[in-house]
């Protein structure tokens, strides 16, 4: 038994690896009851390992794993999902390395928090294999799960100022406090950033509707723009940092 009692079996997501030693790999993944865990993978590296194929980025896997004493160690392997079809495409590929980056970012959340951040991730890995809707505003619904799931949901429907109920027109988004404030309450601000109120619809849309329907949800190219502007700033202030991946995203954008 206690031998028993120093192993476990959890589903996991590969979201991201780096070599150690001769032949081992570190991998970080996210799991949907112990959260973002990094676990070493022993001489995966070798030709003859039959673990590789099981432990590539984004994979979907069911993993036996030990307790270790720097890190838990994987034993066995078996894909459950492998998402080929999300290989098949650069700008996919980066999408979901962008996803990856903030599940890992956000990773070690309210255990109360976890599952719902499990299925989120998988459903966004799910969408981009199959090229299910528009994968930007996939990214842009993503993130705006996330960030409630995580607490930090922008209020979008009062003001932060008065406290009441925003009108459709411009309106002040602060990245300090976490929401929005009428013109009136807007005009007394510092560092205050005029939205449209087309731009404030769409968040709104975005944060209190499932995905099932958004997918088929079309924009205007600039109307875009401003609804990701908002979103990777609101991010970026709770992150206290840029995410990396979205300096590849941007590139693959500009290579069309």
């Amino acid at each position: 038994m206690a031998e028993r009692s120093r192993s476990y079996r959890t589903r996991a997501v590969i979201l991201r690896r780096r070599d150690h030693g001769d032949a081992d790999r570190i991998l970080t993944v996210f799991t949907p009851r112990r959260g973002r865990l990094e676990l070493i993978a022993r001489g995966v590296r070798r030709t003859t390992s039959r673990r590789s194929g099981h432990l590539e980025p984004f994979i979907h896997v069911d993993l036996q794993v030990a307790q270790g004493r720097t890190w838990d160690v994987v034993t066995e392997a078996t894909t459950v999902e492998s998402f080929r079809g999300l290989r098949s495409d650069l700008g996919r590929i980066g999408r979901a390395g962008y996803v990856a980056e903030l599940v890992d970012a956000f990773g070690q959340a309210d255990p109360e928090a976890l599952m719902g951040l499990w299925e989120l991730l998988l459903l966004a890995l799910r969408e981009l294999d199959t090229g299910g809707g528009h994968p930007d505003l996939l990214l842009r619904w993503f993130e705006i799960h996330l960030l409630g799931l995580m607490g930090f949901q922008p209020e979008l429907a009062r003001c932060l100022g008065c406290g009441e109920p925003l009108q459709p027109v411009t309106n002040f988004l602060s990245l300090q406090a976490g929401g929005f404030y009428c013109p009136s309450c807007g005009e007394r601000l510092e560092q205050g950033d005029p939205v449209e109120a087309t731009v404030l619809k769409v968040l709104r849309h975005l944060q209190r509707s499932p995905w099932s329907a958004v997918r088929s949800l079309r924009l205007r190219r600039s109307t875009q723009a401003q609804v990701e502007s908002v979103l990777q700033r609101y991010l970026a202030a709770v992150l206290e940092r840029r995410p990396r991946s979205l300096h590849v995203l941007h590139r693959l954008r500009s290579l069309g």
